[in-house]
């Protein structure tokens, strides 16, 4: 286990865009009818943060350091 425990700026932004991601999806489903654009829209978002994650890590944003 890394000694950070997830306090990264990679982290951080992943876990902040996975949270909107969340919430558009959420909003897109209480619409009614359902927004099947909008609540794709929030998968999407949730999908990105996941490669903005790894991104941020190659770049060397996930390490103690920053």
């Amino acid at each position: 286990m890394s000694d950070n425990h997830g306090n990264t700026p990679a982290a951080w932004t992943a876990v902040t865009v996975a949270m909107l991601g969340f919430v558009v999806g959420a909003v897109g489903l209480m619409l009614d009818p359902i927004s099947w654009v909008i609540l794709w829209v929030g998968i999407a978002l949730g999908v990105g943060a996941f490669v903005l994650f790894l991104v941020m890590a190659k770049l060397g944003y996930h390490e103690s350091t920053h």
